[in-house]
Parts: C-alpha cells; structure tokens; sequence
C-alpha cells in the first residue's frame, strides 16, 4: 500500500499557493476499510505513546490547527485521530463567535489563552486564522472589533496581521511550542453532498443552516483568502500542510501520519533518573518489599 510522505502536503514557505493545483482528492492509502481501521490504529497507538513521551519529558507541546470550510471532516479528524490519546494530555478548542470581552482585546488574545501548556497537545477546531479568513470575506465583522480607525489601513490591514501571527508562532516555536497546520482542502461538489446527508439524515440536521449555504456564496473569496493566507503564514519554523479533505479516511490517514512524523522529530526521551533518585527509588523498593 502506498506510503504517506507528508513532504507532499506542505505549503512550501515563499511559494505562492494556487490551491486549484492542489488535489481535494488523493488517491486511496489503504485498500479496504479493514486496512484503513488497521492503519489508523498503528497511528493513533503511536500518538498515543508519543503523548506519553511528551507528557513526561515536559519540555515540549504540540498545537494542532485545523482549518477548512464547512463539512470538510474537522470534526471526523479530531475524533478519529485522537481517539487514543490520555484526555488529560490533551485538550480541544472550537472557536466561535466572539463575546464582547474577546471584542474588548487584540485579535490573537481569546487564542493565546488557550495555547498548551508544556507535555500537553492542544488542537485548535478553527483558530485565530480566522481573524484573516471570515473577517476578510465579511468586513463587517472587523468594524465590529473596534480598532481605532487611524489603526486600520485597507491596504496593509491583512499583511499586517499575518506578520502579527508568524511573530507570534515564531515565538512559541522558539519557546517549545511545535505547531501544525492543516487547511482541509475540500471541493465545492463535496461539500454539497456533505450538505444534503446532513438534511437527509435525521441524527445530523443540527449540523446544518442557512448560513451554512449562505457561506457557499463567498467560495471564491474563501479560496482567495485561504491562497494568500497559507503563502503568506506557512514557514519553515509552522508550516501548512493542504490534505485533501473529499474522502475524510484518506484525510484522517495523512493527518494522524505528519501528527506522528511531528512527534517524533521532537527527539524526545524519557527522563533519566539522577544517582540520588536511584537510591531513592531503592530505598523504596526495600521497604515495599518487607
């Protein structure tokens, strides 16, 4: 069966990204859904010990950011990637609209707050990406951020704020903070059948709205967006990594796999015990054993 580079899904830094180049469908990693159960198990049971490993070298964290339009499977890839992770080690946040003490702040505050503590995983269901994504598309919300005017420049107001996030993410890098970005990159005709299974399927119609339809207008500029975004933000130190998001086994394959491929580059070990904590444990040892 066909390996996973995960060399093949970066945004290269510097390169302009065009994601009409960019499949939304790859070909098929396993070749029956025995072997896709069996392949995502070998990758979650390595994350799984991955995290264990990071938990206790408490050196490091991870930051796991998925970005995508509706229904491209975000939800479906954390549950299946992280179905064998400790709960303890690791912690999810959805990003919805803003409150007004969000309001009240800068546009990467309500994201620091719940940025990883060291041996912990933290995944981000959208992120502060969005400041530059839906704000884009739909100005109105900007103005609702109440930024002084003499501040807001509509012809630097983006670049300025994408070099807010590569200096922010250059500085958790730098502090032991390893991200990883996904954009799901899905097809306007896979999201429509997506769509109309939420509607036809009883147990899914709370997945669906009219906004839901309404955000299918604003594809073109979604795609602007997210172009210039992911060339502007993918660098060597956080790269964006484009996975193809029409079959969501595919997709949960290829993430767990540069999730695991992540991990390991950290080059972690477990801690090792000092000669004073040797005898400690030996001293233990004779008393549990009387």
């Amino acid at each position: 069966m066909k390996k996973i580079n995960p060399g093949d899904f970066v945004a290269r830094p510097g390169k302009r990204v065009d994601l009409s180049k960019w499949h939304t469908r790859a070909p098929d990693y396993y070749g029956s859904s025995g072997d896709y159960h069996e392949r995502l198990a070998e990758d979650t049971r390595q994350l799984s010990d991955l995290q264990s490993l990071l938990y206790a070298s408490d050196s490091y964290s991870l930051l796991v950011i998925f970005q995508a339009m509706d229904a491209a499977g975000k939800d479906s890839a954390i549950k299946h990637v992280m179905s064998g992770v400790n709960p303890q080690g690791c912690q999810v946040t959805s990003f919805k609209h803003p409150s007004a003490e969000d309001l009240d702040h800068d546009f990467l505050w309500t994201a620091t707050r719940k940025l990883p503590e060291r041996g912990m995983i933290g995944i981000f269901n959208r992120s502060y990406y969005e400041e530059v994504l839906i704000v884009r598309v739909h100005p109105k919300i900007l103005h609702a951020q109440r930024v002084p005017a003499v501040l807001v420049d509509p012809g630097t107001i983006w670049t300025d704020r994408f070099r807010s996030i590569i200096n922010l993410e250059d500085h958790l890098v730098r502090n032991g903070t390893r991200i990883v970005k996904f954009f799901l990159h899905l097809s306007p005709e896979e999201q429509r059948n997506r769509f109309l299974k939420r509607i036809d399927k009883p147990e899914k119609n709370w997945k669906f709205s009219f906004a839901d339809i309404a955000e299918r207008k604003s594809w073109k500029q979604y795609m602007k967006a997210y172009e210039e975004c992911i060339t502007a933000t993918s660098t060597a130190a956080a790269p964006w990594y484009i996975v193809p998001a029409d079959g969501k086994q595919n997709t949960q394959l290829i993430v767990s796999r540069i999730i695991v491929e992540e991990l390991k580059g950290l080059g972690m070990s477990y801690p090792k015990a000092s000669p004073q904590r040797r005898r400690e444990l030996q001293a233990i040892r004779k008393l549990l054993t009387k």
